[in-house]
């Protein structure tokens, strides 16, 4: 009899996965003190970099003056979705939201962070929808408690997007194709996702990434990637006429990861034109009249150089790291004859100093932050090159409570 039953077993066919959604995320509040005004979104939540000197008419700082807040936005959602298969391949979806919102008008609305499609065969997945940028790298990332995370020596943005990511062993090439909707460029009209998409081209990645794994969680991980990105600012001129006037930005990154079960070291190198939908120092300035009745132009992308270093402790209970980056405006390559598009360029350098410590019992976390921030803020060349120079700090000191689910 058991004989008959095993045999009934073994012919007994695999149902496929339901589809199904699982929910996680977490609960935070963020207390927040700053020495001074800063560049920030979310009534200062998220921060940039300090303001420069606003001078009254006694001569005295107008942005020297601190500030504090409270704020619960970074709340979030999480669903992970599973499936049956689909044209041979394993299918998961995920949608992620917060409270974020869109704009300062809209802090505490719903927003959407990530929502994709995932198919998945042997070697290689295939992922539709919008998540972070390729520049961001999921593996390697300053888990610092600001929710800047490293903005903006760190690239940071979440864009729609077709990945196709191939393995080759230990090794991967990622190639991605984008669109912007929240974070976008600069331009004549403000900030906007029209340049971009008035261009009829998708911003270009292609990245090759190394990974290994090894017992007790240790890891070595490092990578390459190049970004190739085009934007119309004007459909018309100023006197009327169409222009069909584009500006090809391009930029590139290296990173490094070594983990082993006490601790982690991060690093990460940047360089690229107009990095503003980035979220970083950079943009764009009109570099050539062409026709001056007409009012077309042509225009030169400012570089940027960045770079950023992580150490953190793997505790359970108590971890501890340090974050420091550094920024620099390189300018542009022709001198400049007309308007700018950009974020800080009015800033030579930038650099920052991050360290922390967290406490974790359980689904709660305590988190403890020193976010100094120091900004060379000068005069502007004909190429863009900051001069003149004067050093502008911020003391962000920070605190969040956590409860995961």
């Amino acid at each position: 009899m058991f004989a008959c039953a095993a045999g009934l077993a073994g012919q007994t066919e695999t149902k496929p996965p339901a589809l199904g959604i699982s929910f996680s995320g977490y609960v935070k509040t963020d207390i927040i003190y700053d020495t001074r005004q800063t560049v920030n979104l979310r009534e200062g939540h998220y921060l940039l970099f300090p303001k420069g000197e606003q001078l009254d008419k006694d001569g005295r700082d107008v942005n020297a003056a601190s500030s504090f807040h409270m704020l619960s936005v970074q709340t979030r959602l999480l669903g992970k979705i599973t499936g049956p298969d689909a044209f041979g391949a394993k299918t998961s979806g995920l949608i992620e939201t917060e409270f974020f919102g869109t704009s300062d008008a809209d802090i505490n609305g719903f927003r959407l962070r990530h929502a994709y499609v995932k198919l998945n065969w042997a070697a290689t997945e295939l992922m539709i929808g919008q998540f972070w940028h390729p520049m961001f790298i999921t593996d390697s990332f300053p888990e610092v408690v600001s929710f800047n995370t490293g903005a903006p020596f760190q690239p940071f943005n979440r864009s729609p997007q077709i990945r196709l990511t191939q393995q080759f062993g230990r090794w991967s090439v990622i190639a991605s194709a984008l669109a912007q909707r929240d974070f976008v460029d600069n331009g004549p009209d403000g900030a906007g996702s029209a340049y971009a998409r008035n261009a009829a081209l998708p911003e270009f990645n292609l990245k090759a990434q190394y990974q290994w794994k090894g017992p007790a969680g240790c890891e070595v991980l490092f990578g390459a990637g190049a970004d190739y990105k085009a934007i119309r600012p004007r459909l018309a001129t100023s006197t009327g006429y169409r222009t069909d006037r584009t500006i090809s930005n391009w930029a590139g990154m290296a990173y490094f990861k070594y983990k082993v079960k006490a601790a982690t070291l991060k690093a990460e190198a940047f360089y690229g034109q107009d990095a503003y939908h980035l979220t970083m120092l950079g943009g764009y300035a009109v570099s050539e009249v062409v026709d001056a009745v007409r009012d077309i132009v042509r225009y030169s992308p400012y570089d940027v150089f960045s770079c950023w270093s992580e150490f953190m402790t793997n505790g359970e209970a108590i971890q501890a790291g340090i974050f420091v980056g550094y920024s620099k405006n390189r300018g542009v390559d022709k001198a400049i004859v007309g308007a700018m598009y950009g974020r800080g360029l009015d800033i030579d350098m930038l650099y920052r100093v991050a360290p922390r410590v967290l406490v974790n019992a359980g689904k709660v976390r305590f988190a403890a932050e020193a976010e100094y921030t120091n900004a060379a803020y000068g005069t502007a060349d004909a190429l863009g090159k900051v001069g003149n120079t004067k050093w502008i700090p911020n003391l962000r000191l920070l605190g969040a409570v956590y409860y995961f689910f």
